[in-house]
């Protein structure tokens, strides 16, 4: 995990999904998650980063 992703869903989540998965459902659903709070976006753009470990980074 890099420290630029994870500055980046830090102070902007959605940028820090679309750094990891790109456009995709997971991106579109840590937008909805930012714009009905912030928190939830961090927290989801967090496990998103953690958990992707799989594939390849955009």
């Amino acid at each position: 995990m890099g420290i630029i992703k994870l500055l980046a869903s830090l102070i902007l989540p959605p940028l820090g999904v679309y750094l990891k998965v790109g456009v995709c459902g997971t991106f579109w659903l840590n937008i909805l998650l930012t714009i009905f709070g912030y928190l939830p976006g961090v927290i989801h753009a967090f496990f998103v980063l953690i958990n992707n470990k799989g594939s390849d980074d955009v």
